[in-house]
């Protein structure tokens, strides 16, 4: 019965503050305001009140532009997690487009969505990536490709890194992309570790449906997730894509193990 109230609450409150800023940003977007890029964040932070998720942050983000997140990725809650913590501009497949509420979301965010099977349209979604990203946005890819269950990185595909490679300006000498691991760790549930009874609430596996998932979060309470920002790899004209994705999937791996195994040093 409490638990009931609290989630009918928690969804009322997101409600009625949502009600507000997607008029807004529908506006900023219009006219594209730089409103557009500080707006999602606020409603990423206010989310994750509602949804009862706590982030605590290990190292900070680079200062350096343009900047490339790759993050390992278990769950929606990813997307609320990293846009709470920085103006980011989030790289999805197009189906994500045609999700409910969450599609919407998307759009509403100015997400770049890729079509990954017609090679045809790879040159303008890179195109498109490469730009958002030398006007000073900060790029979130999901080199993995697909969601895991959150107690492992999965292999990280280097075509995904293409990207990096085409925001490089052709005309300068010595320009460079700056990529930041980022590994997202959901580590405890009401303040206890989080066993291996509660990890499906870390991972979203395909064939559990989103309301479903959803719905478990809001009865979990309390989640509490380590975000790490490991050492920038600076990647130059010439650099080797596949070098860059095998050393962004180790640091993952090992920052993501270090908080799962409890051996993290704050």
């Amino acid at each position: 019965m409490v638990n009931g109230l609290r989630i009918g609450i928690m969804a009322v409150v997101l409600g009625l503050f949502s009600a507000v800023l997607i008029p807004l940003q529908l506006l900023a977007l219009r006219f594209d305001w730089r409103l557009r890029r500080r707006l999602p964040r606020t409603w990423h932070k206010v989310a994750l009140y509602c949804l009862g998720i706590r982030v605590h942050i290990h190292g900070s983000l680079d200062p350096r532009r343009p900047l490339m997140i790759a993050a390992n990725h278990a769950s929606w809650k990813d997307i609320l997690v990293l846009g709470s913590l920085a103006d980011v501009v989030f790289i999805a497949k197009t189906e994500v487009a045609s999700w409910p509420i969450f599609g919407t979301l998307a759009r509403l965010q100015k997400t770049i969505f890729v079509v990954r099977e017609e090679k045809r349209r790879t040159g303008d979604q890179v195109n498109e990536i490469a730009g958002r990203m030398a006007d000073g946005e900060i790029v979130v890819l999901f080199p993995e490709g697909t969601t895991s269950d959150g107690n492992r990185v999965l292999s990280v595909k280097s075509s995904l890194f293409g990207a990096a490679a085409a925001a490089l300006p052709k005309d300068q000498e010595n320009a460079v992309v700056h990529v930041q691991p980022v590994a997202i760790a959901y580590t405890r549930i009401q303040g206890m570790p989080m066993g291996r009874y509660h990890r499906p609430i870390a991972g979203w596996p395909g064939d559990v449906g989103m309301v479903s998932h959803l719905m478990g979060v809001l009865r979990a309470g309390a989640l509490d997730v380590d975000v790490t920002f490991g050492d920038t790899v600076d990647f130059r004209q010439g650099d080797n894509r596949k070098t860059l994705a095998t050393h962004v999937e180790s640091r993952l791996r090992d920052m993501l193990l270090a908080h799962l195994r409890g051996r993290h040093k704050s």
